[in-house]
């Protein structure tokens, strides 16, 4: 042991949470507020004129990037939990990875087109570092588990959602405004960051040895060492990032924004089915195991559906409240990117009676099951939707809508997200073998990743100059969800047969 005081990583008699929890819920709140608030400026920056400080992507351009962007934010996520696990420790993770991500937008700030894809990758390579692993240490301070532990994740959770409630707010106001512009809004992303690790670095000693050390060691003491080529991996892997960085800003590599984001999600997809199929055929599953398995398979496709449609936030309804929503009233227009917060602002209004109806729901033996949440999940996903082909219907008469319709849209996704998202963290941890436990939540992030790729093709396909397809194409993805769900309802008595006795 470190000598460090109990009180300071565990929870005590006098305190109800560890001192660690406030520790963490602060850096992961400005984690979030940099990471939010730069996502609800990218497509616009990406899509703006020259002439107006933007890049003057097209849209099926713009889209693209987003979609791979987000999606290898998930990605990266993988190796980041190794590297904690197998050589530095979740705090060091946390606390490199914060760094990165300021570095990133600080980068993002200086107005060049090779700096906004350095920027990009930075970010992405540090929250690939941070992300995983902070959710990792919360669990760490709580080492008897139980009610106090989900009440530590439930505070933190609130963290998440003020971060991305906030950031939005600040970064749109200073990047969409004409008296400061697009980079004072990413260099807002990076101040927020650097709170975030300026509090981290002076509170970090409250965490103790809650993952100070990787999943390997006991203690700062042992004598085991890291794996033999671990570093070799990861130094050859950010060796290869930097080179194709280079080749492609110098032009000795050609790559169509679209034609990567069609490859990576074929490549994607190919990967989790390879690897079902390799769990099927080389994973000695029992009976049982097989059948919990392909409610993973089915919840994993269910989830990709989900995020594809749900991440159209960032990109084309991003644009929609940029292009075609009122937002001038009494002489100030509201940011397009303020409609980002609308989501984090409902799960932080609608989480604790959504989470109280379940447990009242629970009592009385009627509480959904698992594919049932994930079905209402997806049909509220696409009720949004409809709002917003009703909304596009008023666009192709030619009129601007009120934000209203955006807040209904919003609304009922984040009824979606909470019926889907933590629901679908919990059932992969109660479906997943438990010798195959990490490497199905890996899948399970896998699918968001895929998800994301997906709404940023999908995104694409609204094109400026045919307004009049835009009903459709929300119809269309309304109709994808709403399709998803009422297949999960019709084959719910056989996906509840499947899982056994899993709840």
């Amino acid at each position: 042991m470190t000598g460090q005081p109990v009180s300071d990583a565990s929870p005590s008699a006098k305190r109800t949470h560890p001192r660690g929890l406030s520790t963490l819920f602060f850096t992961e709140m400005w984690e979030r507020f940099s990471y939010y608030g730069m996502r609800a400026l990218l497509v616009l920056f990406m899509t703006a004129t020259i002439a107006d400080g933007g890049l003057g992507f097209d849209d099926v351009t713009a889209t693209a990037i987003y979609g791979l962007y987000t999606a290898a934010v998930y990605l990266v996520s993988l190796p980041g939990g190794w590297i904690a696990d197998r050589l530095i420790g979740a705090q060091r993770c946390v606390w490199y990875g914060a760094i990165v991500i300021m570095l990133g937008h600080f980068i993002l700030a200086i107005p060049a087109v090779p700096t906004f894809f350095i920027g990009l990758i930075f970010v992405v390579l540090g929250t690939g570092l941070l992300k995983p692993n902070i959710s990792a240490i919360v669990g760490k301070l709580y080492p008897q588990g139980g009610a106090a532990c989900d009440a530590g994740y439930t505070i933190f959770y609130i963290g998440i959602n003020l971060g991305a409630m906030l950031g939005p707010l600040v970064c749109s106001t200073l990047g969409e405004s004409a008296s400061f512009g697009w980079h004072y809004g990413f260099a807002a992303a990076g101040v927020g960051m650097l709170v975030g690790i300026i509090q981290f670095k002076l509170s970090k000693h409250h965490l103790g040895e809650a993952g100070l050390y990787p999943a390997h060691l006991q203690s700062g003491l042992d004598k085991i060492s890291a794996p033999r080529y671990g570093w070799l991996y990861v130094n050859t892997g950010l060796a290869l990032i930097a080179l194709v960085t280079a080749l492609m800003l110098s032009g000795v590599i050609q790559i169509e924004a679209l034609a990567l984001a069609k490859s990576a999600t074929y490549v994607i997809a190919a990967l989790a089915a390879g690897f079902f199929v390799y769990l099927y055929l080389f994973g000695q599953l029992d009976s049982t195991e097989k059948k919990q398995v392909a409610v993973i398979m089915i919840l994993v496709a269910c989830a990709a559906v989900f995020w594809s449609g749900f991440e159209q936030t960032g990109s084309s309804m991003n644009l929609f409240a940029e292009r075609y929503t009122e937002r001038n009233f009494g002489g100030f227009e509201i940011p397009a990117g303020w409609f980002q917060s609308i989501n984090a602002t409902c799960i932080l209004i609608f989480s604790p009676f959504l989470a109280a109806l379940w447990i009242n729901l629970a009592k009385r033996n009627l509480n959904p099951s698992i594919p049932l949440k994930f079905a209402l999940g997806l049909i509220q996903l696409g009720l949004g939707f409809l709002v917003m082909v009703f909304a596009a219907k008023l666009v192709v008469s030619g009129e601007t809508v009120l934000p209203t319709w955006l807040a209904m849209t919003y609304m009922l996704h984040t009824m979606g997200e909470l019926c889907l998202s933590p629901v679908g963290l919990s059932a992969i941890s109660k479906l997943a073998p438990k010798r195959f436990a990490s490497q199905m939540m890996g899948i399970w992030f896998l699918g968001f990743s895929l998800g994301n790729l997906l709404a940023g093709l999908l995104a694409g396909r609204f094109d400026p100059n045919q307004i009049e397809h835009m009903p459709a194409l929300y119809l269309q993805i309304a109709a994808m969800s709403l399709a998803a769900g009422i297949l999960m309802i019709v084959f719910l008595k056989p996906i509840k047969s499947l899982m056994g006795k899993v709840e």
